[in-house]
């Protein structure tokens, strides 16, 4: 009779050890080329975000920024840590267990306060950035209003100037660079997104409310905006887009534009 070979829960579990615990040499550059992979798909120093073409654009992509390096610093340690205790605990040979702890206060009190120092930053920053793109110029340059319908825009300068979308024709807002312009926002009917990706900016048009904001560009070209939010049978129709020049050019084209027209 062939006799049978049985073998204990501890037996079994050590070699389950043994097959998870595979050869270390390939886990820093596997984790090396992963890293190498994400980072490859966006800009190493944009990190696939927009810079912002405008002042307050560019407060929230330096916000942006900040966290993702301390994102990357917080990943550093802690995966290092990790691949450390692979590498220098994954080649026993022997299936002794380590010396086990109750607790150690100091390293909990550490990883305890380090979490809420970051927490506090991370908030801190929050908060000071959104009060500097919140923050409504008492002087502006230009003062605009941005009206938002189903499906179309209409921006009305203060000399009675008014863009506004007809049937295909994609109305073009015009803004003069290092200037800030105040935008009234509205809406006719429904809630539409006004949004610039450059511009790093979105803010919702509200029907039977008012929304302020100011724009600030700092880079002259154009710029593509849509509304970001579904709005009916046409929303995808909902385009525009920002042209930013200079002053003097800005001058030239609003007196170009003559009082009460409609481009």
């Amino acid at each position: 009779m062939k006799k049978l070979n049985f073998r204990t829960d501890t037996q079994a579990g050590r070699s389950g050890r043994r097959l998870a615990l595979v050869r270390p040499g390939w886990r820093i550059p596997l984790a090396l080329g992963g890293a190498a992979l994400a980072l490859s798909a966006c800009n190493v120093t944009d990190f696939g975000m927009h810079t912002g073409a405008t002042t307050q654009g560019h407060d929230i992509f330096s916000l942006y920024q900040t966290f993702i390096y301390m994102v990357i610093v917080v990943a550093v340690v802690t995966f290092g840590g990790l691949l450390y205790v692979l590498v220098r605990f994954g080649r026993r040979k022997d299936d002794q267990v380590p010396h086990q702890r109750h607790s150690n206060v100091k390293i909990e009190i550490i990883y305890t306060v380090i979490p809420a120092i970051i927490v506090g930053a991370i908030f801190f920053m929050s908060v000071s950035t959104e009060n500097k793109v919140d923050a409504i110029s008492p002087n502006p340059s230009l003062n605009l209003t941005i009206t938002a319908f189903q499906w179309g825009w209409r921006f009305t300068y203060p000399n009675g100037v008014s863009i506004v979308s007809q049937g295909e024709n994609y109305p073009q807002m015009v803004l003069p660079e290092g200037e800030t312009t105040k935008v009234k926002l509205v809406s006719k009917d429904v809630v539409h997104g006004f949004y610039i990706a450059a511009f790093d900016f979105s803010r919702y048009a509200l029907p039977g409310f008012t929304n302020y904001f100011d724009l600030t560009p700092n880079r002259l070209g154009t710029f593509v905006g849509r509304c970001s939010q579904l709005c009916g049978l046409y929303h995808a129709e909902m385009l525009f887009s920002v042209r930013v020049v200079t002053p003097a050019q800005f001058n030239a084209w609003l007196s170009s534009q003559g009082k009460g027209a409609t481009a």
